[in-house]
């Protein structure tokens, strides 16, 4: 189904990467309005052991979609000891439909496992049916409200255990 893909580890702020976090906030902006996600993120978050950034390529070398993990322990915006956040998953319009969300968010699960993380939590949005449709169809659920958008109410927080 993705032949021709290849994952790839990069910084958060390596140039491709930061061309799809471009694309996805355009989405978000024509989904919600305003000015796209403004959660304070660092590239830093997405170093390993305590994260992970991945790019997908195609067969020509175009970066065509993206997903991240970040460590959080327990905090007052909700977060419990031991979760992985997961951050811009992301497919560019002409590549959807081919497994990559799903590929890359196996690839994240596995490295939030291996890095002794007990929870993967994510936070989207009620405008982004196709993306709680992956969730659920992962075994995410939904849970309590977490993060830099916790107050409102188009946000749709979820998690699944990552067990060994």
């Amino acid at each position: 189904m993705s032949h021709g893909i290849e994952l790839r580890v990069v910084p958060y702020d390596h140039p491709d990467a930061l061309e799809l976090n471009g694309q996805v906030q355009i989405e978000y902006q024509v989904r919600y309005g305003g000015e796209g996600d403004v959660t304070p993120l660092d590239p830093a978050m997405f170093a390993p052991p305590r994260g992970l950034y991945l790019l997908a390529y195609d067969s020509s070398g175009t970066p065509v979609a993206s997903g991240g993990w970040r460590s959080q322990e327990k905090n007052d915006e909700g977060y419990s000891d031991g979760d992985a956040e997961l951050k811009r998953m992301y497919v560019v319009p002409g590549a959807r439909g081919l497994g990559l969300a799903r590929r890359i968010l196996a690839a994240l699960e596995a490295d939030a496992r291996a890095a002794g993380r007990t929870r993967m939590v994510l936070e989207t949005g009620d405008r982004q049916p196709e993306a709680i449709a992956l969730y659920s169809s992962a075994d995410y659920a939904p849970t309590a409200k977490f993060g830099h958008y916790r107050e409102y109410d188009s946000s749709r927080c979820m998690a699944k255990p990552l067990r060994p």
